[in-house]
């Protein structure tokens, strides 16, 4: 894991701008200097050996700040943008006098998140914060446990300075759009990768129309919340995600949010509360049908890993196997990069490459036409192909996931 691999598969991927991660730790930050340059006065950086290379890195972190509110204990993630390697080592002098910042890549910090807001924008004006992953039901601004119910709940009067807030894998734009208050925020689609393997980078991404790649273009876009410049993001079927659905993963059962309620949202199983699923967070905190849309906003695409396509339809347990990889590396020898695959390419050029299951395959996730067994509790959600499924009818790989119907 290094930002060399990194540039390597962003492009085999399609992205153009990645984000560093975790310049508040010593030895990344080590790493961000001495394998990154900048690109002039974008605010952007590349690979220094590699003049040549369409990939640009941002300067980036997540955070989690510990707090107290309201009698109850709030732990929330947030992201960090910033322009500058100058303006990074302002942010760590800060930042580490509420915590520990070589203890992890994403520091605990003992501040409230307006607190978190409000010492990040002294040190620059130019910098931008929102919550991570906003709907996981833990360490997130909207979660079921630690979490509250509005933004402004958590940043307070600092707020103001928040214009984003990133919709994770297990919620998508719909689902956001269902709250009124969430209108004036721009949704953004990134995905923490872990790895620089590319059915792990870019699962989610945002789509910009720039005049130039910049920082200050990308964060005006995203402070405008302009549909002309920030075009459409990329998201997987929320039901990949690893919360999505309420359930319990040691119990192997997993529940839509009426089902949940039914039962109260206690394992049937343990007796034990269940872990509460992203949708049905949502369903409490929404003032708005489920179809509802808002004017001029950026639309969105949903897609899913090239890899995972292929592996699904090939019958294989990991994209990493090497049929997955023979087949995928003729594809992006073909069409020049992941996203080129999922999103341009033509049926009749696919099947001249792959086989045609896996080229009906792509054109399936493209269009939408596939099914996907809702993750839970952890767990993330299973691509099915070729056929309806039905999720209270589900079964993951060899192991029956329980449900509803099971006991009543």
């Amino acid at each position: 894991m290094s930002l060399k691999e990194i540039a390597r598969f962003a492009k085999i991927k399609g992205l153009n701008l990645v984000g560093t991660g975790d310049f508040t730790h010593h030895g990344w930050l080590r790493e961000i200097k001495k394998t990154l340059a900048p690109v002039g006065e974008t605010g952007l950086y590349k690979v220094f050996d590699d003049a040549e290379s369409q990939v640009y890195f941002m300067l980036s972190t997540e955070v989690c700040t510990v707090f107290n509110s309201a009698g109850e204990a709030k732990k929330v993630h947030h992201v960090i943008l910033t322009p500058s390697l100058e303006t990074v080592e302002q942010i760590n002098d800060v930042l580490r006098r509420y915590g520990d910042l070589a203890a992890d890549g994403r520091p605990m910090l003992n501040m409230t998140a307006a607190q978190l807001v409000e010492e990040v924008m002294s040190t620059s004006s130019a910098n931008m914060v929102f919550p991570a992953h906003a709907w996981t039901p833990w360490f997130s601004i909207l979660g079921a446990f630690s979490g509250f119910d509005s933004v402004e709940e958590c940043y307070e009067d600092m707020t103001r300075h928040v214009y984003a807030l990133e919709t994770g894998l297990s919620s998508d734009p719909p689902m956001n759009w269902r709250l009124s208050k969430l209108d004036k925020f721009t949704l953004l689609s990134n995905s923490d990768s872990h790895s620089f393997w590319p059915w792990r980078l870019g699962r989610e991404a945002n789509v910009f129309e720039l005049g130039e790649i910049s920082y200050r273009e990308v964060v005006e876009a995203i402070r405008c919340r302009d549909p002309a410049r920030l075009k459409f993001t990329i998201e997987t079927d929320p039901a990949y995600g690893k919360y999505h659905w309420t359930g319990h993963r040691n119990c192997n059962v997993s529940f839509s949010p009426k089902e949940a309620q039914k039962l109260g949202n206690v394992c049937p199983v343990c007796r034990r509360k269940l872990t509460k699923g992203v949708e049905q967070r949502v369903e409490e905190l929404a003032d708005r049908p489920a179809d509802f849309k808002p004017d001029n906003m950026p639309g969105f695409m949903r897609l899913l890993p090239l890899s995972e396509i292929i592996a699904t339809v090939l019958g294989v347990d990991s994209p990493s196997a090497q049929a997955v990889w023979k087949v995928y590396n003729s594809l992006i020898g073909r069409f020049g990069d992941e996203y080129s695959v999922l999103i341009d390419a033509p049926e009749d050029a696919l099947t001249k490459v792959a086989d045609a299951t896996i080229a009906r395959a792509i054109l399936q996730v493209r269009t939408g036409a596939v099914s996907v067994i809702p993750g839970y509790d952890g767990v993330y959600g299973k691509l099915a192909l070729g056929v309806e499924v039905q999720a209270d009818k589900c079964r993951r790989g060899r192991v029956q996931q329980l449900n509803l119907a099971d006991f009543w």
